[in-house]
């Protein structure tokens, strides 16, 4: 008999680009993508940190660019992506919070997250899957999600959305390019901690409330989303689109 053989999670000759990727899960996801042999274009706002990240990661033997750049500027971005691209991989790990009960959420604030986590993760993917499109290139988009696309969660009605509205544009896109082996996927955290999440960490009953609800009773570290960011990014999900993978320490198993 042929024994089956376990696909490749390697990533050798594939371009991956990676937003929010000066710190926190985009560096993370840079950085796994990087050491499973892809080259990687990193995106941030700030040039020094960003700038930073790639040093570091060349000269760790990886192959790694910085493009400064503020995916808010839907035409600046499209712009730069037709002159980079095409990507076979995105991790599109951009996004913000302003957390706040629902009874005083601002309309700026509203708006602002909206704007990051939203409407420049939503160009942003399509435009990746158009250049892939007029390639006639398969590939795999993964968009940062988080377990509060999938609840709910105290003062976090804004992010709740925009997450929520993740998981469903994720779906949608999956199936329109399906046809074109673009394959769409959202990975989906519990607290990772990251400078995004350090205020909520810091406030004691808030840190004993979530290790609590994560039913392995801790939070999460960068490093436990390295492997299902490549596992998102290679063969060996080759079969996977439109699906959340959960990475929530059982937070959502009940």
């Amino acid at each position: 008999m042929t024994l089956p053989q376990t696909p490749s999670f390697r990533l050798d000759d594939k371009r991956a680009l990676v937003t929010g990727a000066s710190s926190g899960i985009g560096l993370a996801g840079a950085v796994a993508l990087g050491q499973a042999g892809a080259d990687v274009v990193l995106v941030a706002r700030g040039l020094e940190a960003l700038q930073a990240v790639t040093t570091e990661m060349t000269a760790a033997g990886l192959s790694a660019q910085a493009l400064q750049l503020d995916i808010t500027d839907i035409d600046a971005t499209k712009a730069a992506l037709d002159d980079q691209g095409p990507f076979d991989i995105l991790v599109n790990s951009a996004g913000l919070a302003r957390h706040s009960p629902a009874m005083q959420t601002t309309p700026e604030d509203y708006d602002t997250v909206m704007d990051v986590n939203v409407r420049a993760a939503y160009f942003l993917t399509r435009n990746v899957a158009a250049g892939l499109i007029a390639a006639g290139k398969s590939g795999s988009l993964i968009n940062i999600s988080s377990q509060m696309g999938h609840v709910g969660g105290v003062d976090r009605a804004v992010y709740c959305a925009t997450k929520h509205a993740i998981e469903g544009m994720t779906k949608s896109m999956a199936i329109e390019w399906g046809a074109h082996g673009i394959r769409v996927n959202t990975l989906c955290p519990t607290f990772i901690r990251t400078p995004l999440a350090a205020q909520t960490l810091a406030i004691p009953e808030r840190r004993a409330w979530i290790e609590k609800m994560i039913k392995l009773g801790r939070v999460g570290e960068v490093e436990d989303l390295m492997g299902p960011v490549v596992f998102l990014a290679s063969d060996a999900s080759a079969l996977m689109t439109g699906s959340s993978l959960l990475i929530d320490g059982g937070w959502t198993a009940d």
